[in-house]
């Protein structure tokens, strides 16, 4: 649905375009976990084997069976945007991890629960699976579990505004990757502090925090974590205006992604050049972004990136005056919205909607 118009350059409104900035910052610091639990996350088509564990009768593999289904049921549904169905299949899984004394696969369904009430804005639920999963990876003595719950916990601490303990949780997932040599957890934790020093609007070190995480990253040929990185510091160079770095990084973040076949990064690189393009007057290139980002979306059948899809087509179109046009795009978010289930996004389109029409 590419728009065949040809746009004047306008001086983009430079209070709007921060407040996208910064919205689109809180949205994809969330959007970490998908990334921050590489090596401990379970995908769909692993989750068994990653899970398997010899159990002496009958009962048992039938209930480890049924657990594993249900987490890998909860995986797929998270992927396709039903959060709630998520986290109604892992308390399920839970139950049974925990009736067969797994705490292994509990701290995996953890995670993945943390994620699912982060996605619904249940942040409390979020922090206390969190550290629930800290917990059975300390009592496992599992460091590199520790590692990456650590920064995931930090990362939700950044959001609640709680900086200082935000970058004490980093420093020690920083520290016990350093102790056990563990690269690819400095590479992460690096990237995290890069994050604190950006929410406290110090570019310069957070641009050279990710910048010593690319390093660590790029050894262990974690091409994922580099894309989200080069996501992290397209952020930075976003939010200092330097508009010629930001469309690089976002760029080279966006062509890592798209080879990995890595749906999430891709997205968020495409969200933060569509930003960084209309700052600069390229209209036309931030339609055609937002034309493959809807592609995707619908590729994916992931109703709530094709929600988001349509939401920055409205807020596009609003941007240049369009309000007709930009109007349609917000009704159809709301559809999908609804659609979904969920009340809270509904809400805040129908505020811009009622904002734009009183103009």
């Amino acid at each position: 649905m590419r728009q065949q118009l040809v746009f004047p350059r306008h001086k983009v409104d430079r209070i709007y375009l921060t407040a996208i900035f910064h919205r689109q910052l809180l949205l994809h610091a969330f959007l970490l976990f998908t990334f921050l639990l590489t090596p401990i996350a379970a995908g769909a088509v692993d989750i068994t084997e990653q899970l398997h564990r010899p159990l002496n009768n009958s009962v048992g593999r039938q209930s480890r069976d049924e657990a594993d289904s249900l987490l890998r049921i909860g995986e797929q549904q998270y992927a396709s945007g039903y959060a709630n169905k998520t986290i109604a299949s892992c308390l399920q899984a839970l139950e049974l991890y925990h009736s067969i004394g797994d705490l292994k696969a509990q701290g995996l369904t953890y995670n993945l629960l943390a994620k699912a009430y982060v996605e619904l804005g249940s942040l409390k639920e979020a922090e206390d699976a969190l550290r629930r999963g800290l917990a059975i990876a300390r009592d496992t003595k599992d460091f590199q579990s520790q590692i990456f719950f650590l920064n995931n916990i930090a990362t939700f601490l950044l959001q609640q505004g709680e900086f200082t303990a935000a970058g004490e949780t980093v420093e020690d997932a920083l520290a016990i990757a350093h102790d056990v040599k563990n690269i690819e957890g400095e590479g992460l934790s690096l990237s995290n502090l890069g994050l604190v020093a950006a929410r406290l609007g110090n570019y310069n070190r957070a641009i050279k925090l990710y910048e010593n995480a690319l390093i660590f990253r790029r050894q262990t040929g974690d091409a994922i974590g580099e894309a989200n990185t080069l996501n992290n510091l397209g952020d930075a160079y976003l939010a200092s205006r330097n508009y010629q770095d930001t469309i690089g990084t976002y760029g080279a973040a966006m062509q890592i992604a798209k080879i990995k076949g890595d749906r999430t990064n891709q997205l968020r690189a495409i969200d933060g050049l569509v930003t960084a393009h209309s700052a600069v007057g390229r209209h036309e290139r931030a339609f055609d972004l937002l034309e493959e980002r809807l592609i995707i979306a619908k590729e994916l059948q992931n109703v709530q990136e094709e929600l988001k899809s349509f939401e920055s087509y409205g807020e596009l179109y609003e941007q240049l005056g369009n309000y007709l046009t930009a109007r349609n795009f917000y009704e159809r978010a709301i559809i999908l919205a609804r659609r979904l289930e969920d009340r809270k996004q509904e809400v805040i389109l129908l505020d811009k909607l009622t904002k734009m029409l009183k103009r």
